[in-house]
Parts: C-alpha cells; sequence; structure tokens
C-alpha cells in the first residue's frame, strides 16, 4: 500500500496545489490526517480524475516526508485511469505506458 503525490503545480489563489492519491481511501484518508488536510478537500471516486487530494505544497513536503512516493502528474493521471478501468492503480513505472497501450487498443477497435 502507498501514498502518491504528484508534480502538478496548479494555482489555487495564492497557493500552488499538486494531487495526493492512493491504493485505498482509507489510506489516503490516514495520510491526509496525518499531514492535516481536512476531509472536505477529498475528491471522490465519482470525480473525472478519481479519489484523491488536492494539497498545497506545504502538505506535499509534509506526504513526501511521512513516507509519500513522488510521481510526476502524467503517471498520476494514468494510474487513476487505470483504476476506473481496471479498479487498481498500479505502478508508476509503467502507468503512462499502460495507458498508452489502452488507448491504441481502443484506436485499434474503432478504427480496425
Amino acid at each position: 500500500m502507498t501514498v502518491y503525490v504528484d508534480d502538478m503545480r496548479a494555482a489555487y489563489g495564492r497557493m500552488v496545489m499538486c494531487h495526493m492519491i492512493a491504493d485505498t481511501d482509507d489510506e489516503l484518508h490516514a495520510m491526509a490526517d496525518r499531514i492535516g488536510v481536512a476531509r472536505r478537500w477529498w475528491q471522490s471516486p465519482e470525480s473525472t480524475s478519481g479519489s484523491h487530494y488536492d494539497i498545497a505544497l506545504s502538505k506535499r513536503a509534509l506526504a513526501v516526508a511521512a513516507g509519500a512516493m513522488e510521481i510526476t502528474w502524467r503517471q498520476c493521471g494514468a494510474m487513476n485511469m487505470r483504476r476506473r478501468v481496471t479498479g487498481e492503480l498500479g505502478q508508476p513505472h509503467e502507468a503512462v505506458e499502460w495507458l498508452n497501450a489502452l488507448r491504441a487498443s481502443r484506436r485499434e477497435r474503432q478504427h480496425g
């Protein structure tokens, strides 16, 4: 079980935000509690980007210090897509390749 934080840098007012995801919602909420992120910031599984928290960079640093794995925003998006399709995040090192293969397979079915 792992918690991940991506390297996205999105402006939100005066803050800069990134995503925090995890293998399970229980693990995600546990990390949020540990680093002081309120439950109201949770984006539920029904959201288009999957279950995650948008967190400020200061909270990202706390998450990394508490054991979260750093990933790219591309890996984060691919992992959330994989969870929507398969029910599991998979591994970050193979996430983008998995997503590219899924897209190629879908194109082949449409045009082949």
